[in-house]
C-alpha cells in the first residue's frame, strides 16, 4: 500500500437498510449523552453551593464525556449514511487521539475523586487545607496535560509509519490497530503505547484502590453514622470506576484478539462499550445519588418548581 494515505472501516460495509436503524440509535445516544452531560455541567455551574472540588470534579468528568463521544459519534453517523467508508492516516490518528484522550483523562479524574473522598474522609479539619483551589486547577492541568502530551508523540509517530494495509476491523480509529498494518518496525510506537497504558490506566487505577482500602479501613473504626455518610459519598464514584474499568478492560482485550474470529456483533459492543455506556450512565449516577445536584437538575428542568 503506497504512503498508507487512507484506511476502510470494514464493519460498515453490507450493513443494508439496518443501518438506518443503527443511525436512530446511535443518533439518539448521543443526544441523550449531550442532554445529560450538559444538565450535569450547567446545574454545578449555575449553583454556588456547589462550587466544590468533589462537584467541579464530577462537571470536568462530564466534559471529558462529551469532548470524547464528539471524536466518534458525528464520524460514526456519517458512516452510517454513507456509500464509502474511507478515512485519510492523519484524520485517524486525530479521532484516535481525541478518543484515547478521553479514555486516559477519565482515569486520571477519577483518581482526582478518589484522592478527594480520602482527604474529606480521612482528614476532614485539614480538608479545605489539602484541596485547595490552586492545588485542584494545577492537578486537573497536570493530569489533563500529560495524556495529551504522550499521545500527541504517539500519533505523531503513527503518521511516519509505511503502511501495507488499509482495512481496519473497528467503526473507529484506534492506533493500535493502525499500528499493526505497518511494514516498518513499530518497536518505538509500541513502547510508547505500553507507556500510555501503564501511566494513564494502571498507575491511576492502583492509586484509586489505594485510596478506597485506606477510606475503609478509616471507617472501620468509626460510628455507623460516620460510615453511612462516608460510604454514601463514595458509592456513586466507585460505581463510575467499575462501570469504566469493564469497559476498558473489554476494549483492550479486543484489540489483543484476532477480529475475524469473533461475530461482527459482539466485535462492536466490545470496542464500543467504553465510548457509550460511561458517558451516558456516569451523570444519572450522580444525578440520582447526589441530591444537591438532582435539586438544581429538576429546577433546571422545571423552572416552576
Amino acid at each position: 500500500m503506497e504512503n498508507g494515505t487512507y484506511f476502510y472501516f470494514m464493519l460498515f460495509e453490507n450493513l443494508g437498510y439496518i443501518r438506518y436503524a443503527f443511525f436512530g440509535l446511535g443518533f439518539t445516544l448521543y443526544c441523550a449523552i449531550i442532554l445529560f452531560n450538559v444538565l450535569i455541567m450547567l446545574a454545578i455551574f449555575l449553583e454556588r453551593t456547589l462550587h466544590k472540588p468533589m462537584y467541579i470534579l464530577i462537571s470536568c468528568l462530564s466534559f471529558n464525556s462529551v469532548f470524547g463521544t464528539a471524536g466518534f459519534f458525528p464520524r460514526a453517523l456519517t458512516d452510517l449514511l454513507s456509500d464509502t467508508h474511507s478515512i485519510s492516516l492523519e484524520a485517524c490518528v486525530l479521532q484516535s487521539f481525541v478518543i484515547f484522550t478521553y479514555a486516559a483523562n477519565e482515569y486520571t479524574l477519577l483518581m482526582l475523586m478518589a484522592f478527594d473522598r480520602f482527604a474529606a474522609i480521612s482528614k476532614p479539619l485539614q480538608y479545605h487545607n489539602i484541596i485547595t483551589p490552586r492545588f485542584l486547577i494545577v492537578s486537573v492541568g497536570i493530569n489533563m496535560a500529560y495524556p495529551i502530551i504522550l499521545l500527541s508523540i504517539n500519533g505523531l509517530l503513527s503518521t511516519k509509519l509505511r503502511m501495507c494495509g488499509n482495512k481496519l476491523f473497528k467503526v473507529y480509529c484506534h492506533n493500535y490497530e493502525v499500528v499493526k498494518l505497518s511494514c516498518e518496525s513499530t518497536i518505538i510506537n509500541n513502547i510508547i503505547g505500553m507507556l500510555i497504558l501503564i501511566t494513564t490506566a494502571v498507575i491511576p487505577l492502583s492509586l484509586i484502590l489505594y485510596s478506597y482500602v485506606k477510606i475503609i479501613i478509616v471507617c472501620q473504626g468509626s460510628s455507623s453514622q460516620f460510615k453511612g455518610k462516608a460510604y454514601k459519598t463514595c458509592i456513586p464514584h466507585i460505581v463510575v470506576l467499575l462501570n469504566f474499568s469493564m469497559a476498558v478492560i473489554s476494549d483492550v482485550t479486543l484489540s489483543r484478539v484476532v477480529t475475524l474470529e469473533l461475530p461482527i456483533w459482539l466485535t462492536v459492543l466490545l470496542s464500543l462499550e467504553f465510548l457509550i455506556i460511561p458517558p451516558i450512565l456516569n451523570p444519572l449516577v450522580y444525578a440520582l445519588n447526589l441530591p444537591d445536584i438532582r435539586k438544581k437538575i429538576i429546577c433546571l428542568i422545571n423552572p416552576s418548581r
